[in-house]
């Protein structure tokens, strides 16, 4: 099969609007996670006008709550109509705002696909590019050079786009599970384990882009981080989604570092952080997943910056992080995302050299089955003889 360039942010064939004020609330709903809405949200601030503010949240998430309920009812009836293309669609999403570690995800079953000869092409909404390539797209481009990224506000005609100007043969749909206007094949939502989706609220009062029930809509469930939480409080969860979803595969996985990634494709074993002075800063959802990832490795973290998800990097975060990275011993590092060094393409800091820590999915249980369900969409002809 011959290999296609990526295809970022190709011109639109039309306004879509239709979701867009939902679209643009799940954007800009999740602030810092440790900033004061979410010291308050998630109780950690007490006192009663802590108490009052979530209150007031949490009648600010009904009107919310109707409109997600009213729309989802409507495509549930067919009222609101799906466009089916004639390829099959997965659909990797989230129930949640804020980091459940989807990229990794995206990229592992686009690779499924493409070593299994299939044509595949990924449609992303592209939140936080600036007008070009977010940092998923660039991540995917790098690891997957081979896969076009098609980014847009409207992926039905991103859809569209792939089937008639790249051949496609198969569509990923990122962070999807709430675009219901493309039909989709096969939905696999990512649920954080650190973060309970049973104990969540809807937004603003929590950060649930919809209620729980509508796992109902799943093919399967993916429990990601699964190694930052208990086995116990992982038993709960994966009795809780087996009881109220009886049909849903439930699998389990952890996001677990492959290698350190330089500039210009240097890359360099693990073992090289451990015990290392180390500044760390990241552009995460959740933040304190990279951190804990940085503890397993054995860095030594003496500074910890945490940037807003998505953050587009300026000249003054750069120098803000060189007077951090002038200050480590002669033998000190930086670590940083994957997700953070494409954009900023630095492989160094004030001589301090900065390296990414590239994950990759690697699942606990449930991997043979969901593989299956993969397998079952590979088109005929597909696969390389």
């Amino acid at each position: 099969m011959p290999t296609r360039p990526p295809v970022v942010n190709p011109k639109p064939r039309g306004q879509s609007g239709v979701d867009a004020p939902i679209l643009q609330l799940l954007q800009h709903a999740m602030p810092e996670p440790h900033d004061t809405y979410q010291a308050i949200t998630s109780g950690e601030r007490r006192g009663p006008s802590a108490a009052l503010a979530r209150a007031a949240l949490w009648w600010a998430s009904l009107p919310y709550g109707m409109a997600m309920a009213t729309r989802n009812r409507l495509f549930d009836a067919g009222i609101r109509g799906a466009t089916r293309v004639p390829v099959p669609v997965v659909v990797v999403g989230n129930l949640s705002v804020g980091g459940t570690g989807k990229t990794p995800c995206v990229e592992y079953v686009a690779a499924h696909y493409r070593a299994a000869g299939v044509a595949v092409a990924v449609l992303s909404r592209g939140y936080g590019g600036e007008g070009g390539p977010n940092d998923e797209a660039l991540v995917l481009e790098e690891n997957l050079p081979d896969v076009p990224h098609l980014q847009g506000a409207d992926r039905v005609e991103l859809a569209l786009t792939a089937l008639q100007e790249l051949e496609s043969e198969l569509l990923v749909l990122d962070d999807g599970f709430q675009h219901r206007r493309l039909h989709r094949d096969l939905d696999i939502v990512l649920l954080d384990a650190t973060r309970p989706f049973d104990r969540d609220r809807l937004l603003p009062r929590g950060t649930l882009r919809e209620p729980a029930s509508s796992l109902k809509r799943a093919d399967a469930v993916i429990l990601t981080r699964c190694d930052q939480t208990s086995p116990a409080e992982l038993a709960r969860q994966r009795a809780v989604l087996t009881r109220r979803f009886p049909k849903l595969l439930v699998a389990e996985a952890v996001h677990a570092p492959v290698v350190l990634a330089g500039t210009g494709g240097v890359t360099a074993p693990l073992d090289l952080v451990r015990g290392r002075p180390t500044l760390a800063f990241c552009g995460l959802g959740n933040p304190a997943a990279f951190r804990a990832t940085l503890a397993q490795l054995g860095a030594n973290v003496v500074e910890f910056v945490a940037f807003p998800d998505h953050h587009p990097y300026g000249r003054d975060d750069v120098e803000r992080l060189r007077t951090l990275a002038a200050k480590l011993p002669a033998d000190g590092l930086a670590l940083t995302t994957q997700k953070d060094s494409v954009k900023l393409r630095l492989g160094e800091l004030a001589g301090v050299p900065l390296w990414a820590v590239r994950v990759g999915l690697s699942f606990r249980a449930g991997e043979a089955e969901l593989t299956a369900k993969l397998d079952e969409l590979t088109p005929e002809g597909s696969r390389d003889e």
